[in-house]
């Protein structure tokens, strides 16, 4: 079987963490670097990435994550968040960076620029907000890819109330909303779910040619 579908079925969402074991520095650059190259609309990246090391955090965080022992268990707990009201200014921002990195006047991408602003601030606010929130699902498909190749547990949870760690974090006065968090690690021993067999649709069943 192909190396990375080997991985694929090795990885589940684990239900315990091994606290006693931590990601090295160099495994978690190399899964940051996975979440950084993430495909998104238009390259925009409308999010932002938390990374929640500190324990006391992560102890306030569990009640608003349905009591999940993930959250605290875990190596480390990484909160997606989208941008909200994303519009202009991080528009700008990204075709500044394009011309910097490609060494391109920022003027020859000036109607492609204004294209991409027309289309996004056109959307109603709320559209907009769902729009970057659909954007970290892709940033944690890499996430959970990577860690897979680097026999990484991960665990991705939408199981949790936004609003409180919002507040816990300070996300609101960031411009920032709590769409997804994962927490990642190494599964422990007793993890009784780790040797169920993966479920899932078969291909006649899942996939449709036309």
């Amino acid at each position: 079987m192909n190396t990375f579908l080997d991985h694929q079925n090795w990885r589940y969402a684990t239900k315990k963490f091994d606290a006693t074991k931590k990601i090295s520095n160099a495994d978690l650059n190399i899964l940051k670097e996975a979440i950084r190259l993430s495909s998104s609309s238009y390259g925009l990246q409308p999010y932002k990435v938390i990374i929640v090391e500190n324990p006391e955090l992560r102890a306030k965080i569990r009640p608003s994550a349905w009591g999940q022992s993930q959250i605290i268990e875990a190596s480390h707990l990484i909160i997606f968040a989208n941008e909200i009201n994303f519009g202009t200014t991080g528009i700008d921002n990204y075709f500044k960076n394009t011309s910097e990195i490609r060494q391109i006047p920022l003027e020859s991408m000036k109607g492609y620029q204004d294209l991409v602003i027309k289309n996004i601030t056109s959307l109603p606010e709320e559209m907009r907000n769902i729009w970057t929130a659909k954007q970290t699902y892709l940033a944690l498909g890499n996430l959970l890819n990577a860690a897979a190749e680097l026999k990484i547990d991960a665990t991705p949870m939408e199981g949790f109330v936004p609003a409180e760690v919002n507040e816990i974090l300070g996300l609101d006065k960031l411009g920032l909303n709590a769409t997804l968090i994962a927490t990642i690690g190494y599964r422990h021993e007793d993890d009784a779910t780790q040797h169920n067999k993966k479920v899932r649709k078969s291909n006649e069943e899942l996939f449709i040619t036309l």
